[in-house]
């Protein structure tokens, strides 16, 4: 099977090491292992100590039993057999989205969003169509136009809440009346919520796999959590003939997920309210920051972000976002993500989780500042 070529996963591959000011970074600031303990009060050594007495085995095939209470604790229906581990969310989403998906089926996602969404699938052999989150609309799904994508023999419907890019939220009423699409249907509901619970609000973010019966959430320790490193999300089902099937897909590629990876990742959601408490401040003040700086700057635009670590800014220049991107970070260190990685020209995916001093965002933005000036 042949796929296309992921965008920005490649763009994020040839750049990231070689930036002086990483504001395309997605994940709330990473955390270190030093960091995590002090954060959460315990006792580093005695966690070491009591892991390195530990045989290599495969571990917990099905998931380490505290990992999956710790995400539990993240919804409000679902219990430990609807949860099963993976290698960060990109396989979490490729593993639900090879299961579910056939040659010949039908299948809705929303665009911008994370190009797994809907590439794989097309990769599958479905037939896929896009509906197009507007600018105008604040890149909010237009439940009516979604009504009219969908019909009795769509298989799946794609969504991304908060969405990358654009930070937009989708809030409790719109997330069921797209339920009642699916369910009308007898459609399949697949969410990425790997922002979720970083709202700029207070309100409870929803998830689609406590709405719906045939809802599929995805998420990892990446985003929220700030710990990229141990490589660890999840998928959750209901269904157990849908998680039977996932099992058995995953036996192909993963087996397991790593014995140390799930320690760091129990540990961490055992303390799930302390990290939230942190990433939390962080993208709160970081994103006043990100607007006050946008705001000063007369060749850009945004539609403020709700929720999540990324925002979609568009520019005024007559210029392609790949050459923006890659003549800024040449010339100034500054590195972004190109609009067009999202099917969004003129336009840059910025991150605002970049980190937890607020002055160190201001630094980078100046370094974009830098290189604007030499547009006009």
């Amino acid at each position: 099977m042949e796929i296309k070529d992921f965008k920005v996963e490649q763009w994020m591959n040839l750049w990231e090491t070689k930036c002086t000011y990483n504001v395309a970074e997605t994940c709330v600031y990473s955390l270190s292992l030093d960091q995590l303990f002090e954060l959460c009060g315990g006792d580093k050594n005695a966690f070491l100590n009591s892991f390195s007495t530990r045989r290599m085995t495969y571990g917990d095939i099905e998931g380490r039993p505290d990992l999956l209470e710790g995400i539990t604790k993240l919804y409000r229906t679902v219990e430990p057999g609807h949860v099963i581990p993976t290698h960060g969310a990109a396989g979490a989403n490729e593993l639900v989205l090879t299961t579910l998906v056939n040659p010949g089926d039908h299948v809705v996602s929303v665009m911008p969003t994370y190009q797994q969404l809907y590439s794989i699938p097309e990769m599958c052999g479905a037939k896929v169509d896009i509906l197009h989150l507007e600018k105008e609309n604040g890149y909010h799904v237009d439940v009516d136009a979604l009504d009219k994508l969908v019909t009795p023999d769509t298989k799946l419907i794609c969504i991304n809440n908060p969405d990358n890019p654009t930070g937009a939220l989708l809030d409790g009423d719109t997330l069921r009346a797209i339920v009642e699409i699916a369910r009308t249907n007898d459609a399949w509901l697949h969410c990425d919520e790997v922002y979720r619970h970083l709202n700029q609000g207070d309100e409870y973010a929803e998830s689609v796999v406590d709405l719906y019966d045939k809802g599929v959430a995805v998420s990892s320790m990446s985003k929220v959590w700030s710990l990229a490193g141990i490589r660890l999300g999840w998928c959750v089902t209901k269904s157990p003939e849908l998680r039977r099937n996932l099992l058995s897909h995953r036996d192909y590629n993963l087996i397991s997920c790593g014995l140390f990876d799930e320690a760091v990742g129990a540990y961490a959601l055992a303390h799930a309210d302390v990290l939230l408490e942190r990433s939390r401040r962080i993208v709160r003040e970081n994103l006043a920051t990100l607007m006050e700086w946008v705001d000063s700057e007369p060749h850009l635009s945004i539609v403020k972000p709700e929720a999540g670590t990324t925002a979609l800014i568009y520019y005024d220049y007559n210029i392609d976002s790949y050459d923006f991107c890659t003549n800024m970070i040449k010339t100034t260190g500054a590195f972004v993500t190109p609009g067009d990685c999202f099917e969004e020209p003129k336009s840059f995916r910025a991150g605002y989780g970049y980190s937890d001093d607020p002055d160190d965002l201001r630094s980078g933005l100046l370094a974009i500042s830098e290189y604007l000036r030499t547009l006009e």
